[in-house]
């Protein structure tokens, strides 16, 4: 059986390129380059349907697309858009709050730094990582569910949890995929390897897999 290893990670992370070339990218990746809209994206992305996410997302910009814009909207005016997003009374506060701050410590400006990014309501390392490599093209792993579960079911790494998964790639993982290991494994996790019955028939790394914790597939 075989496992993915530094020693074939190039040639793997190759395959999956181009095997999710057929699939739409994850939503928070459509607003790359553009540091507010990958926060709010994020924001809105979290427990959240990547249909549903992306839905809300073109709403809410379609209204605001600073954090200027976004705060002078009222909280049912962001509700409406946002709905039906998970928790989306919650998130509505919780992105004007993050927008004041933005414009109180930041001058309506999304820092460029991981710990001030932290400071930000609602906003983990996930989010924070994400707003890193995406908009400002710095390195930087983000871990969410589908990165924790493929990189342990391929047995790239051991771990037991995604904060534990994010630091093991960062000792492991070639710092030339850093920026981009996020976005290949969520649409291969979304569209192929799935949390339960993945579709391993299909696959073009089943004999590099060593199907880790996998029980069905198809």
């Amino acid at each position: 059986m075989g496992r993915v290893s530094n020693d074939n990670i190039d040639q793997v992370l190759r395959t999956v390129r181009r095997l999710i070339r057929r699939w739409q990218v994850p939503v928070v990746t459509q607003y790359r380059h553009d540091p507010f809209t990958t926060l709010i994206s994020c924001l809105l992305s979290l427990r959240t349907k990547d249909a549903v996410t992306r839905a809300a997302s073109e709403r809410l910009f379609e209204l605001a697309r600073s954090p200027q814009q976004l705060v002078a909207l009222s909280a049912r005016q962001i509700e409406r858009a946002i709905y039906p997003v998970a928790f989306y009374r919650t998130k509505a506060k919780t992105l004007r709050q993050v927008c004041q701050v933005l414009i109180d410590r930041y001058d309506g400006q999304v820092p460029d730094d991981l710990d001030e990014l932290l400071t930000l309501r609602g906003v983990g390392r996930k989010t924070a990582n994400l707003v890193i490599t995406l908009a400002f093209h710095q390195d930087g792993i983000c871990v969410d569910t589908h990165v924790h579960r493929i990189s342990n079911r391929w047995g790239y790494v051991r771990t037991k949890t995604p904060e534990q998964t994010e630091m093991a790639l960062r000792q492991r993982l070639p710092r030339r995929h850093w920026q981009t290991y996020n976005d290949l494994l969520v649409t291969l996790g979304q569209n192929l390897c799935h949390p339960t019955s993945p579709w391993c028939s299909r696959c073009p790394l089943t004999t590099q897999c060593p199907k880790l914790g996998v029980r069905h597939s198809r």
